[in-house]
Protein backbone atom coordinates (compact mmCIF):
# COMPACT_ATOMS: atom_id res chain seq x y z
CA UNK A 1 0.00 0.00 0.00
CA UNK A 2 2.87 2.47 1.07
CA UNK A 3 4.42 1.74 -2.71
CA UNK A 4 1.31 2.36 -4.26
CA UNK A 5 0.43 5.75 -2.61
CA UNK A 6 3.77 6.85 -3.89
CA UNK A 7 3.58 5.36 -7.08
CA UNK A 8 0.28 7.50 -7.18
CA UNK A 9 1.83 10.80 -5.39
CA UNK A 10 4.50 10.80 -8.09
CA UNK A 11 1.80 10.38 -11.27
CA UNK A 12 -0.24 13.30 -9.72
CA UNK A 13 2.94 15.49 -9.26
CA UNK A 14 3.85 14.85 -13.20
CA UNK A 15 0.51 15.55 -14.29
CA UNK A 16 0.67 18.92 -12.14
CA UNK A 17 3.89 18.94 -13.81
CA UNK A 18 3.01 18.28 -17.56
CA UNK A 19 0.00 20.79 -17.40
CA UNK A 20 2.38 23.48 -15.55
CA UNK A 21 4.70 22.92 -19.21
CA UNK A 22 1.88 22.82 -21.19
CA UNK A 23 0.56 26.80 -20.25
CA UNK A 24 4.19 27.54 -19.82
CA UNK A 25 5.06 26.61 -23.60
CA UNK A 26 1.40 28.10 -24.68
CA UNK A 27 2.24 31.69 -22.96
CA UNK A 28 6.07 31.45 -24.37
CA UNK A 29 4.67 30.95 -27.69
CA UNK A 30 2.38 33.87 -27.68
CA UNK A 31 4.71 35.95 -26.13
CA UNK A 32 7.17 34.77 -29.32
CA UNK A 33 4.83 35.38 -31.65
CA UNK A 34 4.02 38.89 -30.28
CA UNK A 35 8.06 39.71 -30.61
CA UNK A 36 7.44 38.66 -34.37
CA UNK A 37 4.94 40.59 -35.23
CA UNK A 38 6.33 43.24 -33.51
CA UNK A 39 9.89 43.01 -35.47
CA UNK A 40 7.13 44.00 -38.52
CA UNK A 41 7.52 47.46 -37.29
CA UNK A 42 11.05 48.08 -36.19
CA UNK A 43 12.59 46.60 -39.87
CA UNK A 44 14.70 48.84 -41.54
CA UNK A 45 11.96 50.02 -44.93
CA UNK A 46 13.93 48.03 -47.43
CA UNK A 47 13.95 44.36 -45.34
CA UNK A 48 10.38 44.84 -43.94
CA UNK A 49 7.12 43.99 -45.10
CA UNK A 50 5.13 45.85 -47.48
CA UNK A 51 2.30 48.46 -45.91
CA UNK A 52 0.47 47.61 -48.77
CA UNK A 53 0.63 43.60 -47.09
CA UNK A 54 -0.11 44.94 -43.64
CA UNK A 55 -2.85 47.15 -44.56
CA UNK A 56 -4.79 44.57 -46.52
CA UNK A 57 -4.22 41.14 -44.34
CA UNK A 58 -7.24 40.13 -43.53
CA UNK A 59 -5.80 36.93 -41.36
CA UNK A 60 -1.98 36.74 -39.71
CA UNK A 61 -0.61 34.05 -38.71
CA UNK A 62 2.63 33.84 -36.86
CA UNK A 63 4.84 30.64 -36.62
CA UNK A 64 7.17 31.08 -34.04
CA UNK A 65 10.56 28.77 -34.20
CA UNK A 66 9.72 26.63 -37.50
CA UNK A 67 11.70 23.52 -37.11
CA UNK A 68 13.35 22.72 -40.67
CA UNK A 69 15.35 19.77 -40.63
CA UNK A 70 16.57 18.13 -43.87
CA UNK A 71 18.68 15.22 -45.83
CA UNK A 72 17.30 14.94 -49.08
CA UNK A 73 13.87 15.22 -47.86
CA UNK A 74 13.06 18.02 -45.42
CA UNK A 75 11.00 17.99 -42.69
CA UNK A 76 8.80 20.93 -41.46
CA UNK A 77 6.82 21.19 -37.94
CA UNK A 78 5.57 23.98 -36.23
CA UNK A 79 3.12 25.69 -34.14
CA UNK A 80 1.26 29.25 -34.41
CA UNK A 81 -1.27 31.58 -33.88
CA UNK A 82 -3.42 32.85 -36.00
CA UNK A 83 -5.83 36.31 -35.60
CA UNK A 84 -8.62 38.19 -38.45
CA UNK A 85 -10.27 40.93 -39.00
CA UNK A 86 -13.78 40.20 -37.75
CA UNK A 87 -16.48 42.34 -39.34
CA UNK A 88 -16.26 45.64 -37.09
CA UNK A 89 -12.33 45.82 -38.06
CA UNK A 90 -10.85 44.36 -34.24
CA UNK A 91 -8.75 41.21 -34.56
CA UNK A 92 -9.86 38.04 -33.20
CA UNK A 93 -8.85 36.21 -30.34
CA UNK A 94 -6.01 34.49 -31.26
CA UNK A 95 -6.56 30.66 -32.78
CA UNK A 96 -3.79 28.26 -32.26
CA UNK A 97 -3.14 25.69 -35.03
CA UNK A 98 -0.19 23.02 -36.22
CA UNK A 99 1.48 23.51 -39.17
CA UNK A 100 3.51 19.87 -41.07
CA UNK A 101 4.57 19.17 -44.06
CA UNK A 102 7.44 17.57 -46.47
CA UNK A 103 10.22 19.93 -48.67
CA UNK A 104 12.35 18.53 -51.17
CA UNK A 105 15.97 19.19 -51.97
CA UNK A 106 19.26 18.42 -51.65
CA UNK A 107 19.82 20.36 -48.12
CA UNK A 108 21.29 19.07 -45.44
CA UNK A 109 21.63 19.91 -41.82
CA UNK A 110 18.39 21.47 -40.04
CA UNK A 111 17.43 25.44 -38.59
CA UNK A 112 14.72 27.05 -36.68
CA UNK A 113 13.44 29.90 -38.07
CA UNK A 114 10.50 32.26 -37.22
CA UNK A 115 7.54 32.59 -40.18
CA UNK A 116 4.80 34.52 -41.02
CA UNK A 117 1.95 34.34 -42.83
CA UNK A 118 -0.59 37.06 -44.27
CA UNK A 119 -4.07 35.57 -45.59
CA UNK A 120 -4.29 38.15 -48.32
CA UNK A 121 -8.27 37.48 -49.92
CA UNK A 122 -11.82 35.84 -49.21
CA UNK A 123 -10.43 32.52 -50.81
CA UNK A 124 -7.70 32.39 -48.50
CA UNK A 125 -9.43 33.57 -45.21
CA UNK A 126 -12.36 31.15 -45.83
CA UNK A 127 -9.84 28.07 -46.46
CA UNK A 128 -8.17 28.91 -42.69
CA UNK A 129 -11.81 29.80 -40.94
CA UNK A 130 -12.03 25.55 -41.71
CA UNK A 131 -9.42 24.73 -39.53
CA UNK A 132 -7.50 22.64 -42.01
CA UNK A 133 -6.05 23.68 -45.39
CA UNK A 134 -2.80 22.39 -47.07
CA UNK A 135 -0.82 25.43 -48.96
CA UNK A 136 -0.38 25.70 -51.69
CA UNK A 137 -3.45 22.85 -52.70
CA UNK A 138 -6.26 24.05 -50.92
CA UNK A 139 -5.21 27.89 -51.03
CA UNK A 140 -2.50 29.37 -53.32
CA UNK A 141 1.04 30.88 -51.67
CA UNK A 142 3.82 32.70 -52.90
CA UNK A 143 6.71 34.26 -51.38
CA UNK A 144 6.06 37.56 -50.00
CA UNK A 145 7.22 40.70 -51.95
CA UNK A 146 10.37 42.65 -49.11
CA UNK A 147 10.39 46.30 -48.74
CA UNK A 148 7.80 48.72 -47.46
CA UNK A 149 6.84 50.65 -50.37
CA UNK A 150 7.25 47.35 -52.27
CA UNK A 151 3.60 46.26 -54.64
CA UNK A 152 1.77 43.58 -52.70
CA UNK A 153 -0.06 42.75 -56.44
CA UNK A 154 1.06 38.97 -56.07
CA UNK A 155 -1.19 39.25 -53.07
CA UNK A 156 -4.29 39.37 -54.27
CA UNK A 157 -3.73 36.92 -56.81
CA UNK A 158 -2.04 34.34 -54.16
CA UNK A 159 -4.05 33.61 -51.19
CA UNK A 160 -1.20 33.49 -48.80
CA UNK A 161 1.46 35.79 -48.84
CA UNK A 162 4.58 34.26 -46.45
CA UNK A 163 7.77 36.13 -45.03
CA UNK A 164 10.69 34.04 -43.01
CA UNK A 165 11.96 36.39 -40.19
CA UNK A 166 15.98 36.09 -39.65
CA UNK A 167 18.20 38.57 -37.77
CA UNK A 168 15.58 41.56 -38.21
CA UNK A 169 14.52 41.15 -41.89
CA UNK A 170 12.18 39.68 -43.85
CA UNK A 171 12.22 37.73 -46.74
CA UNK A 172 9.92 35.82 -48.78
CA UNK A 173 9.29 32.23 -47.94
CA UNK A 174 7.75 29.09 -49.55
CA UNK A 175 5.51 26.68 -47.37
CA UNK A 176 3.90 25.50 -50.99
CA UNK A 177 3.11 21.68 -49.49
CA UNK A 178 2.98 22.06 -46.03
CA UNK A 179 -0.44 21.80 -43.94
CA UNK A 180 -2.32 23.36 -41.20
CA UNK A 181 -4.70 22.15 -38.73
CA UNK A 182 -6.33 23.41 -35.80
CA UNK A 183 -4.26 22.78 -32.40
CA UNK A 184 -7.43 21.50 -30.05
CA UNK A 185 -4.90 20.78 -27.45
CA UNK A 186 -4.10 24.08 -26.88
CA UNK A 187 -7.55 25.34 -27.93
CA UNK A 188 -8.84 23.70 -24.64
CA UNK A 189 -5.77 24.78 -22.87
CA UNK A 190 -6.32 28.27 -23.95
CA UNK A 191 -10.67 28.49 -23.76
CA UNK A 192 -11.15 25.96 -21.51
CA UNK A 193 -13.45 23.91 -23.69
CA UNK A 194 -13.85 22.62 -27.53
CA UNK A 195 -13.87 26.03 -29.88
CA UNK A 196 -14.19 25.44 -33.12
CA UNK A 197 -11.35 27.39 -35.77
CA UNK A 198 -14.36 29.63 -37.34
CA UNK A 199 -15.65 31.24 -34.00
CA UNK A 200 -12.24 32.12 -32.79
CA UNK A 201 -11.47 33.93 -35.95
CA UNK A 202 -14.56 35.26 -36.56
CA UNK A 203 -14.40 37.33 -33.02
CA UNK A 204 -17.02 35.57 -31.51
CA UNK A 205 -14.95 34.65 -28.00
CA UNK A 206 -13.19 36.98 -26.14
CA UNK A 207 -9.46 36.95 -25.57
CA UNK A 208 -8.53 34.17 -23.24
CA UNK A 209 -5.68 36.42 -21.11
CA UNK A 210 -2.91 39.12 -20.88
CA UNK A 211 -0.23 36.91 -23.24
CA UNK A 212 -3.28 36.71 -26.35
CA UNK A 213 -3.85 40.18 -25.86
CA UNK A 214 -0.56 41.09 -26.26
CA UNK A 215 -0.32 39.61 -29.38
CA UNK A 216 -3.46 40.28 -30.55
CA UNK A 217 -2.52 44.19 -30.11
CA UNK A 218 1.09 43.82 -31.55
CA UNK A 219 -0.95 42.92 -35.03
CA UNK A 220 -3.06 46.02 -35.01
CA UNK A 221 -0.27 48.31 -33.96
CA UNK A 222 1.54 46.83 -36.66
CA UNK A 223 -1.45 47.71 -38.69
CA UNK A 224 -1.56 51.35 -37.32
CA UNK A 225 2.11 51.72 -38.01
CA UNK A 226 2.05 50.75 -41.89
CA UNK A 227 -0.28 53.70 -42.21
CA UNK A 228 1.31 56.13 -41.04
Amino acid sequence: MKWQSIAILVLCLGAIGWAADDDSKNAGELQQAAEVIQHISSAAPDQGVPNQVLEGAKCVAVIPKLVKGAFIVGGEHGTGIATCRTSNGSWSAPAPFSVSGISWGAQIGGKSTDLVMFIMNDQGMNDLLQGHIKVGADVSAAAGPVGRTASADAGYKAGILTYSASKGAFIGASLNGAELQQDNKATRQWYGKEVPFKDILQGNVPIPNEDARAFVNAVQNAKEASTR
